[in-house]
């Protein structure tokens, strides 16, 4: 894994531009610890950063080789992200003459578009956002993977053209301020900390969304479709449905486990990484690689403060114990405490470039930190809820008949929290309204189906282009921040295409949430672990947090240059902080995010506004 950036300028010389280049692409430096580099000519720069994971010593980027057929013009690539199926292109491409100076998959993406063209992201499996620039027709194309795991985001300007696997990257450049919109504050304080697919939130940046390509030239900039969701008829009964998610499944985790680099899994013990690291032993097993290596998250004192609810029916910890004795893996249990992740708010915004999931993304961030002292790649079961349905919303029907994106219910309650000055210019409920209608309408429906079938696949839609997209950029940012590739094997686009057309009543056979998941691994789990409660990634329970952040922002609220001051509603979050529980159960966002975690979002967005030094454009 790596950071990307680059600049087209068609009214400057960039080969004089080496500082600014060079500026760009040091931002990106916790992306790839490992190594650095840069390609200039007249018109485009392009600056990288490497973490080695395949082929350390050979892979170097920005990666050059010749046009077919043009030995005096070149084709120039940098990437980010990681190939499943490089064995099988770089066979193919042997067989039409190409000869490999590297072992790495980046090399065979280079000559996969040297040889197809933008055709190539078709035969492309993995996760990828990358750039390559055609020295012939003084021609930009990018592309990200199917699912979104991958970021890139871009901006473009009259003559000029910039991109970066993040925010940041872009923002160094001195001619590009960093600016807001209400259309930004309107995806901060609305929908975020999700985002509607390819907005930059930044004024006029942009990202690239999932399955998309994008081409740049002296005519313009043009973006399409190579993928997207498709419905036809499921035509597998339920056995022969559980044998192939099975099949998909084992195959994809053996494809991401192939590294050069040392690499382990995430285990909560629940359904998800059990089943990951299962299949993780098991491949190991088979090919004599020893021991898996797993880790997990927890917090200081909450076995003592644990609750019990709809969206966290039980603990990991017994669960985790379970797993590790079963699959005698090499387990690294991690704590953290209140005062860390109160500290790690800020370096999970320095992360994302804008606030994020609170403590959340702070506690994923200090768990990758932990986890990169001793691995360097590390499977995770990111997006099994979404494809399969697993999340409490797939199952209510408040949710199912709530007109308005599940996990962000409390609409009213998020524009009450704004100052009227914000209100007037956003209209929050008006802009979710839109947003929500512009997802719905994307849904492909299958001809013929009833009522149950379309709620149910409009369910899937919103959760598979609009929730997971919000899980997987937390996933990237915060492990990236600190140099740890994460791989995701349930968004293998197989897999996510497959399931996508299998029915309701099949996805929960045996009348549970992933009850065709659960099915599918039986006697590769225990029955106890088969069949536990669904429950999402742990967060902290301890009373210490909500005080501390609570504390914390009334803090800055008492300051008069408080930039947050003139954006909220500064005395509905005072009384909100002073109510006796000060709504430690409030649904802010999904299943994690209630009342502490609003008031961290808040803290967030406050040093977001003071550090990047954000100008309102309203």
């Amino acid at each position: 894994m790596c950071g990307i950036t680059g600049w087209i300028d068609w009214n400057m010389d960039l080969t004089t531009q080496a500082d600014t280049i060079e500026k760009m692409t040091e931002t990106l430096e916790l992306r790839g610890p490992d190594a650095t580099g840069t390609w200039l000519s007249q018109h485009c720069a392009f600056g990288h950063r490497r973490l080695s994971v395949m082929d350390p010593a050979n892979g170097a980027q920005p990666m050059v080789r010749p046009a077919k057929g043009l030995d005096n013009h070149d084709c120039v690539l940098v990437y980010n992200g990681e190939l499943y199926n490089a064995p099988e292109l770089r066979k193919q491409l042997e067989g039409l003459g190409y000869r490999f100076r590297t072992t790495c998959d980046t090399e065979v993406l280079l000559l996969s578009y040297v040889e197809w063209g933008p055709e190539c992201v078709e035969k492309l499996n993995g996760i990828f956002a990358f750039a390559v620039w055609q020295t012939d027709e003084q021609k930009l194309f990018m592309a990200r993977d199917r699912l979104g795991v991958k970021p890139l985001f871009y901006r473009r300007e009259e003559g000029r053209f910039m991109f970066g696997s993040e925010p940041k990257a872009i923002l160094a450049h001195p001619d590009v301020p960093a600016e807001i919109d209400a259309e930004g504050l309107a995806e901060l304080f609305v929908i975020g900390p999700a985002r509607t697919p390819g907005h930059g939130v930044w004024r006029d940046f942009l990202e690239l969304k999932p399955g998309h390509c994008l081409q740049y030239d002296r005519n313009g900039l043009r973006t399409f479709a190579y993928w997207q969701l498709q419905s036809t008829e499921h035509e597998e009964n339920v056995e022969q449905t559980a044998e192939t998610v099975r099949n998909l499944l084992a195959d994809t985790v053996e494809r991401q486990l192939v590294s050069d680099v040392p690499i382990c899994t995430l285990l909560s013990g629940g359904l998800d990484s059990s089943a990951l690291t299962a299949l993780a032993v098991d491949y190991y097993r088979r090919t004599n690689q020893g021991n898996v290596h797993t880790f997990s998250v927890d917090y200081a004192d909450n076995d003592k403060h644990f609750q019990a609810h709809d969206f966290q029916p039980n603990s990991d910890a017994p669960w985790i114990k379970r797993m590790n004795e079963y699959l005698s893996t090499i387990h690294h249990p991690k704590q953290f405490d209140t005062p860390e992740l109160v500290q790690a708010l800020e370096a999970a915004v320095l992360a994302k470039d804008t606030p994020g999931m609170a403590d959340i993304d702070a506690s994923l961030y200090l768990f990758c930190r932990e986890i990169k002292k001793e691995a360097t790649v590390a499977i995770s079961g990111e997006a099994a809820d979404e494809i399969f349905g697993g999340y409490p919303w797939f199952h209510r029907e408040d949710a199912l008949k709530a007109e308005t994106f599940p996990w962000s219910l409390a609409t009213g309650l998020r524009a009450s929290l704004l100052s009227p000055e914000l209100r007037e210019k956003i209209r929050p409920q008006q802009y979710l309204g839109d947003r929500y209608s512009q997802a719905i309408a994307e849904v492909p429906h299958l001809d013929g189906e009833d009522e149950t079938r379309k709620r149910m696949r409009r369910m899937s839609y919103l959760n598979i282009t609009r929730f997971m997209p919000t899980l997987l950029d937390r996933k990237d940012r915060m492990s990236m921040a600190v140099g740890l590739e994460v791989r995701v094997p349930f968004c293998d686009h197989r897999l996510v295409e497959y399931v996508w057309n299998i029915p309701w009543e099949i996805k929960t056979a045996g009348t549970r949430e992933k009850g065709i998941l659960r099915k599918a691994l039986e006697g590769v789990l225990p029955d106890d672990v088969l069949y536990r409660k669904k429950s999402p990634y742990p967060k902290t329970h301890n009373p210490n947090y909500l005080a501390a952040v609570r504390s914390q922002l009334l803090e800055r609220l008492d300051d008069p240059a408080c930039p947050l001051k003139p954006l909220i509603h500064e005395s509905k979050i005072r009384e909100l902080a002073a109510a006796s529980d000060a709504s430690s159960h409030l649904p802010w966002f999904g299943q994690l995010m209630s009342g502490p975690q609003l008031f961290a979002y808040l803290l967030q967005m406050d040093f977001w506004l003071k550090r990047y030094k954000v100008k309102l454009v309203l």
